[in-house]
């Protein structure tokens, strides 16, 4: 084949790799395979095999029930190789005929694929009812090296997988020999399949079999006429055949080449000689065959209204309703809870005081740490006391997550009520599959599903955890703050005695119990503990004027600011858990899907199918069908 072939044939396998990678994305998008499309058939049947393997000429002889097919596909193959009967036996699986040895330099299954392939041994094999695309072939000395021919089911037949099996021989085909009788040229199906034919730009032979001569020489044009007006079939040659069974058994049926009236008409001294079809075909330009069926599939494949950018319409039409449906949930928050509960600030600042202990080394973690156990020790007595006077009490985790709980509530609530609207607004994206979500769930059975796994969280070993995240960079992310609260930690382990005391004989008891729930409502005030455990005017004792001066109003300021994103983290990551629980067991992948949908358009197998498509026509239109001709021009079929 040409160069120009070559250069078709690594973009025909590239086209192929994005076409499969786009369908199984467009699958997303409820966007219909691709097998079955009449391009895509052709792209598998035809191009893929044949633009790179292309020194053969498939010829199929076709048309409908009890024609004589086979009585024709006989006279080529020079033997009774299919099964003939004047009882309308029906060839229901297509038969090949190859050269000896053609199957060691050729892969069968490749230029026929989806056929089970069979080595042909009994000609009746091929008459056999099943449900598996079969293909038999056998080798003849007879049949020519670079020519595949074919016998193949009737295109009018009731059972619809005989229309499947030569349309597959169709699409792979160069050559048609279409067999036509006074029944039969009319044929609605019979029509219709070579309609496609001549849109696939296939060379046609006409044969009109069965014909009644001299008699019906008045009458075949007019068969031809409509057969060709109906089809926009262009004959390459016509023969008309007479109606004699024994010549045809035997092998000796006669064929009279006619040409299409107002063509010039064979001499009339060769008008009544009969032709060996076989003899003819050897005449065939078979380079300029070749080239007219791949090129003719190629110009099918880029057909802006049957081809693949009509494919490529249909995904973005399907696109743009998922992008319409994804907007949609975008614009409508599912579930919005203004006042989700956040965290006490004991409970925070408690934290925060654990990780600023670990930070301590050396003789400040002593001294602070031993401060701390005396502190809990001396106010053991007034918690007992209290507790024994308030009696038993929840902690402040079991009130937190009972108003997170109450908070859950509320958002499952407003996600079902959304729901229900968006279901009810009609979007043919969305409605089918909302529905299904909300009937896949019951309200009640998604409630108690969230509150099982409500109650087993440990939403202190969360907290930790962010704090732990959040302040590990401390000291990295902010050197000079970090500086400024250990020297401030320092000189508060220094006046820890005295003010310890003080406070404890003067009735506030250590710091901590009595000092953390006055400051709690403060952001600010809570997150200086992380100072050194000290408050108002022992900081401003223990660490004097100077240093306050020089850092107290940026440091203050940094950790009010690292406070409030501690408190605004931990809320997110708890709406987060909500929203994941409600993918996982009520919406599922839905949004996912949706949204990979809308972007089908904007993916790399989209880009690449265009793109390649836009280079084969170019190609198809600046390269003239005389220049693809192979070298080999004039090339004949051999018929040695």
């Amino acid at each position: 084949m040409s160069a120009q072939f070559a250069t078709y044939a690594e973009t025909i396998r590239r086209l192929n790799a994005s076409l499969i990678a786009l369908e199984d994305a467009a699958h997303t998008a409820s966007v219909p395979p691709l097998a079955g499309r009449e391009w895509w058939e052709l792209l598998q049947r035809k191009l893929i095999p044949q633009l790179s393997d292309e020194a053969y000429l498939v010829v199929a002889v076709v048309g409908g029930t009890n024609i004589g097919k086979s009585v024709i596909f006989n006279h080529l193959a020079g033997t009774q190789a299919s099964a003939t009967s004047p009882l309308a036996s029906g060839t229901k699986h297509p038969v090949c005929l190859i050269s000896e040895g053609f199957d060691q330099q050729h892969d069968l299954s490749a230029v026929f694929p989806g056929f089970q392939l069979i080595e042909w041994n009994d000609p009746a094999a091929a008459l056999e009812e099943t449900d598996e695309h079969r293909l038999f072939w056998r080798a003849s000395p007879d049949c020519p090296d670079n020519l595949l021919i074919l016998d193949t089911p009737d295109i009018d037949s009731d059972a619809r997988i005989n229309w499947e099996r030569a349309d597959h021989i169709r699409r792979s085909a160069d050559l048609l020999i279409a067999v036509l009788t006074q029944q039969k040229y009319n044929d609605a199906a019979v029509k219709a399949f070579f309609r496609k034919a001549a849109e696939e730009d296939k060379a046609v032979i006409v044969v009109f079999n069965q014909c009644l001569l001299p008699e019906d020489e008045e009458f075949w044009p007019r068969w031809l006429d409509t057969f060709c007006t109906e089809t926009r079939v262009e004959p390459e040659w016509i023969y008309v055949a007479p109606n004699d069974r024994r010549a045809a058994e035997s092998l000796k049926l006669s064929f009279f080449e006619r040409s299409r009236p107002g063509t010039d008409e064979p001499d009339d001294a060769n008008r009544d000689l009969a032709r060996s079809l076989l003899e003819d075909l050897s005449r065939l330009r078979f380079g300029e065959v070749k080239v007219r069926a791949l090129r003719g599939a190629m110009q099918h494949l880029v057909d802006e209204t049957e081809g693949v950018p009509a494919y490529l319409r249909e995904i973005r039409q399907a696109c743009r309703e998922f992008a319409s449906a994804a907007e949609l949930l975008t614009a409508n928050q599912l579930a919005e809870v203004k006042e989700w509960p956040t965290v006490p600030n004991p409970l925070l600042i408690g934290e925060i005081r654990t990780w600023w202990q670990q930070q301590r080394t050396g003789w400040t973690g002593q001294v602070h740490g031993a401060y701390n156990a005396l502190g809990r020790g001396l106010t053991w007595p007034f918690r007992a006391a209290r507790q024994k006077l308030k009696g038993e009490t929840r902690s402040a985790w079991e009130i937190y997550q009972e108003r997170e709980w109450s908070a859950v509530l509320t958002a499952i609530e407003k996600v079902y009520s959304k729901l229900t609207f968006l279901t009810e607004l009609g979007n043919d994206v969305l409605k089918p599959r909302l529905e299904r979500a909300l009937a896949g769930t019951s309200r009640s059975a998604l409630i108690e599903r969230v509150r099982s796994r409500h109650r087993e969280l440990d939403l202190q070993q969360e907290l930790h955890a962010l704090v732990a995240r959040e302040l590990a960079g401390f000291r990295e992310e902010s050197p000079r703050h970090y500086e400024f609260f250990r020297r401030i930690d320092m000189a508060a382990a220094a006046a820890r005695p005295a003010t310890s005391v003080i406070l404890f004989v003067t009735g506030f008891a250590p710091v901590g119990e009595v000092i953390a729930p006055v400051v709690a409502d403060s952001a600010m005030q809570g997150a200086l503990h992380v100072a050194g455990d000290v408050a108002g005017g022992t900081l401003t004792a223990a660490v004097g004027d100077t240093v306050l001066s020089e850092g107290a109003a940026s440091g203050t300021g940094y950790l009010e600011a690292k406070f409030r994103r501690l408190h605004a983290g931990f809320a997110a990551q708890r709406a987060a858990w909500l929203a994941g629980m409600l993918s996982e067991h009520l919406l599922g992948t839905l949004p996912t899907e949706v949204q990979a949908a809308a972007a089908i358009p904007q993916s790399e197998p989209f880009t690449d199918v265009t793109r390649l498509m836009g280079e084969i026509r170019e190609s198809l239109a600046t390269v003239p069908a005389s220049d693809t001709e192979p070298q080999s021009t004039g090339q004949s079929v051999s018929a040695e």
